[in-house]
């Protein structure tokens, strides 16, 4: 399958780029960016072709793989899905649930498959655990912690604008939702929201299937204090999330592996956009909640 990628940032090279390129199954054709100069350095990194116009991309490609801000990456997926290419994505899918459902519309018209990259669902030793547990009944509590130091030093992710403008709920909510939803359902509602140091926020969470959550997300906790913790408790006894040595390159291999059996059987993966549009409108919900408690 012919595969381009959509952005050029520190994620695009970090992650994506070496995925595409290294996937034995995936045809890496070229690089889109909003920087022409920064695609045609990333493209000339794994020698393929720099695209100045993003429809000529599209049309020298099956499937795009889109690593750029969620504002920009929801109007550029929709783009996609209407020329029938095939959509790997990443978290959160959209930061607005208009532009997510609008993704999700496109796709299902165009008939296209759609996976979602959180990071944990592609791990194996977490994604086992969740399947694991999803088939354990009985459970009655969990609490997770998403703790990042993203803000707390330099780093290439540092000055993200839009990290730095919605924080910890939007991008490392997701993951902490992507684990979460399959073991204990949705979401039924947002019980309360309040705000920590910095762009720490506290959710309670209220389950369909009767379980309640407590999540706490950060990424400006000290680094001493940095990490993703997941803990079950039911009738089973108490669980924890285990801890996956295999980081993004490894990961996203994985879930373009997902994407190309979703297109290969037509059918949907776990992780496709429609999860991933129930998990913009928790977030949504949570910053509703937020609101409240500012007020």
């Amino acid at each position: 399958m012919r595969i381009g990628l959509l952005g050029t940032g520190p994620w695009a090279r970090a992650a994506y780029a070496p995925a595409l390129a290294g996937h034995g199954s995936l045809d890496f054709v070229g690089v889109w960016g909003r920087r022409p100069e920064a695609a045609a350095e990333l493209a000339a990194e794994h020698d393929v072709r720099a695209y100045d116009d993003v429809d000529a991309l599209l049309g020298d490609v099956d499937a795009v793989a889109v690593a750029l801000p969620p504002v920009i990456q929801a109007e550029l997926a929709v783009r996609a899905a209407d020329a029938g290419r095939h959509l790997l994505l990443d978290k959160p899918l959209a930061i607005g649930v208009a532009e997510g459902r609008a993704v999700v519309e496109a796709a299902e018209r165009a008939r296209v498959a759609s996976v979602v990259f959180f990071t944990t669902r592609f791990q194996p030793e977490p994604e086992a655990w969740i399947g694991e547990h999803a088939a354990t009944p009985g459970w009655f509590t969990a609490r997770a912690q998403w703790l990042g130091s993203l803000f707390a030093g330099a780093g290439p992710l540092t000055d993200s604008p839009w990290r730095r403008e919605k924080g910890a709920l939007w991008d490392v909510g997701p993951h902490a939702l992507s684990v979460l939803l399959p073991v204990l359902g949705d979401v039924r509602r947002v019980a309360a929201a309040v705000h920590g140091p910095a762009d720490t926020v506290h959710l309670v969470l209220e389950h369909a299937g009767g379980a309640s959550s407590t999540v706490t997300l950060s990424l400006t906790a000290p680094s001493a204090a940095a990490g993703a913790d997941v803990e079950l408790r039911g009738e089973a006894g108490v669980t924890l999330l285990p801890r996956s040595a295999d980081g993004a390159v490894p990961a996203l291999t994985r879930a373009a592996d997902a994407l190309l059996t979703a297109v290969r059987t037509g059918r949907a993966h776990p992780c496709d956009a429609a999860f991933a549009l129930r998990v913009t409108e928790i977030l949504t919900e949570a910053e509703t909640v937020l609101g409240k408690d500012v007020d």
